[in-house]
């Protein structure tokens, strides 16, 4: 292209020197006005540069190369706005994903690969049993926008995703969406700092129903078929927000009570079909169009994970815990394992040190169940069973069905890997999710690792004034997860929370009108406030901005590991999960427990160390605690 900046100018033109009359062709200077020998002498350095174009070596190609950026710029101008143009010029396909076992170079930060990522690339690099995944960097994330706008961006980064998918089923000796052998995936977010819950994610997908009928036919293992799919179909739908797990819950209830089983691994095989498929006719009864190629289920679900970054629950987390808005998610693709294969896998989540004591020593804790996927433990929706003895001691369960009572190859393995990790490799204390397909450690699997909030050396500790008017109150025990004592109201929900308060501040309400004289041995910390303590059945990531209003938490399902727990300790409040012997109506805004009824608004007392739960306001007092290690 020829640079006009390199033109004469009218007075060089005009300059008998620079060109010498004895070097025009006649024909020009006779009868030729100023504009016309610009023109002219334009018109001859036009086609003076072209021939030293012409005539040097590459210039030639970089003109052509020049013109054919412009020409393109060109077209895409008709497509794209100046910011997505401006948004496709920066993207870098070279950064869009990376293989755990084979990692990108270029996005080896937890920027690009989130933390759950980089810690899974880690591990693998370490030898460690992760299920084979490529990980999409938050590139895509970054540049989604257009990406998904320009056709020809588009096309690339799907060609990406199947090259990886390829590498995967080279890996496992697995297909995707093939009935002989099919590879199951899960598709799962992940951001630079931990959101646990928040974002979409989507397991069991590439089946369909004709794929199961015909794997059935070929190798049996119904049960496991048919379960797996039941469960893509609650993820997806629930993602959607088209339905929420209790529209599930009710159809799982339902052929329980048809079926007169007590637990879902008791169904036969022929019930589970007909359990998912009932699971699938719901979804479709409300118009939710769930893909039946696995393909489309792939590329949908990415899609939606990468959407999630913007959902209310996400926001709200973002928000309370004071967390950028600029980093967004990652999109993690795993091979799927199965915990729920039979009565001899499980999945759980462990901490490599107990939460309330100091850090040093590895001691494993937590939360597992046979016979069900991951997703189950921190939805706190089945029992959970303690990871190891003395944790089972000490929260008053039953040590026969530890982890390390009833699989300990599996416990000895998992206690292996965190003292690697801990005292080897020096990271920190981790929280780790694990599967495994059978009671034989090769078939233990590390889904994911993360570092574990951990409490400080020296604590102050609320404590209930042991009375003879405390022991009657007594009413049943759950699992201390975190916190102290605390005596507060009972709320059941956000509008009972709001209801409080504005009773509160229109009537001037202060702590010592609800609890008398001992206010200031009671409320502790919360002088001249009033706790509120949150009870629920159980909590979902929705609950997030309601958790984050309430000073406690109680719920009658889950474990240490569950999201109530999770996201208590998070926001450091004080929590007790697990009460079985409460039943919760939330509807009707009251609990049973220990016989007695416990009502929105009224007076109950909870101990986040060690489970206690009592009916009406008590003494405390401040204790300092030195941990033992």
């Amino acid at each position: 292209m020829l640079n006009t900046a390199q033109m004469p100018s009218t007075e060089q033109v005009l300059n008998t020197t620079q060109i010498p009359n004895t070097a025009q062709i006649p024909n020009i200077t006779q009868n030729s006005n100023t504009t016309q020998m610009i023109n002219i002498t334009h018109q001859l350095s036009e086609v003076f540069f072209r021939d030293l174009i012409a005539s040097t070596f590459g210039l030639q190609h970089l003109d052509n190369f020049i013109t054919k950026i412009i020409q393109t710029l060109e077209r895409q101008k008709n497509i794209l706005t100046q910011d997505l143009l401006d948004l496709l010029m920066t993207y870098n396909p070279e950064k869009t994903i990376s293989m755990l076992h084979d990692f990108n170079p270029h996005t080896h930060d937890l920027i690009h690969l989130s933390n759950k990522g980089f810690n899974l690339v880690t591990m693998s690099q370490d030898k460690l049993p992760v299920p084979p995944a490529f990980i999409i960097t938050t590139e895509i994330f970054r540049c989604r926008e257009v990406v998904f706008k320009f056709s020809k961006a588009k096309e690339e980064f799907m060609k990406q995703i199947r090259e990886s998918l390829t590498k995967i089923e080279g890996m496992t000796g697995k297909v995707f969406g093939d009935p002989e052998n099919p590879l199951a995936l899960s598709v799962r977010s992940g951001s630079a700092l931990s959101m646990p819950g928040m974002m979409a994610t989507i397991h069991n997908l590439g089946f369909n129903e004709e794929i199961i009928e015909e794997y059935v036919n070929r190798h049996g293992n119904d049960y496991l078929a048919w379960d797996n799919y039941r469960r893509f179909i609650q993820s997806w739908a629930m993602i959607s927000g088209k339905l929420d797990r209790d529209d599930f819950q009710k159809l799982m209830d339902e052929a329980k009570a048809k079926y007169q089983v007590n637990l879902k691994w008791e169904f036969k095989p022929e019930q589970m079909r007909e359990l998912a498929l009932n699971y699938q006719r719901l979804a479709r009864q409300t118009g939710l169009g769930i893909p039946d190629d696995p393909w489309l289920q792939l590329v949908g679900a990415i899609s939606m994970v990468l959407d999630s970054w913007e959902n209310a629950k996400a926001i709200d987390y973002r928000r309370i815990m004071d967390l950028s808005d600029a980093w967004g998610t990652a999109v993690i693709v795993q091979t799927m394992v199965f915990g729920n294969k039979s009565n001899k896998s499980g999945s759980g989540v462990l901490f490599t040190s107990h939460p309330y004591r100091k850090v040093q020593r590895v001691a494993l804790w937590g939360d597992y169940a046979y016979g069900d996927q991951g997703e189950d433990i921190v939805s706190g929706l089945v029992t959970s069973y303690p990871v190891s003895v003395k944790q089972a001691e000490l929260d008053g369960r039953d040590t026969e069905k530890s982890l390390e009572k009833k699989f300990p190859q599996i416990y000895e393995k998992l206690l292996e890997i965190a003292r690697e990790l801990v005292y080897q490799k020096r990271w920190n204390p981790q929280e780790m999710e694990f599967t495994f397909e059978s009671d034989n450690p090769k078939d233990l699997y590390l889904l994911q690792t993360r570092d574990m909030i951990t409490i400080k050396k020296k604590e102050r500790f609320d404590v209930f004034i042991e009375t003879d008017s405390l022991n009657n109150s007594f009413l049943g025990k759950g699992i201390g997860v975190s916190g102290s004592a605390i005596s507060g109201l009972a709320v059941f929900s956000e509008e009972n929370i709001q209801a409080l308060r504005q009773k509160f501040e229109k009537e001037k309400i202060a702590g010592s009108k609800i609890f008398g004289s001992q206010q200031n041995e009671i409320s502790g910390s919360h002088q001249n406030e009033i706790p509120l303590i949150l009870i629920r059945q159980d909590t979902v990531p929705e609950d997030i901005k309601v958790i984050s209003m309430t000073d406690g938490l109680l719920t009658s399902r889950g474990g240490q590991t569950s999201h109530a727990s999770v996201v208590a300790v998070r926001l450091e409040k004080t929590c007790v999960v697990g009460c079985r012997q409460m039943k919760v109506y939330e509807s009707r805004r009251y609990c049973e427990i220990g016989g007695k009824r416990i009502s929105f608004g009224d007076l109950i007392s909870i101990d986040g160390r060690n489970g206690r739960v009592f009916h009406g306001a008590h003494a405390i007092e401040n204790e300092i605690h030195i941990l033992p290690i």
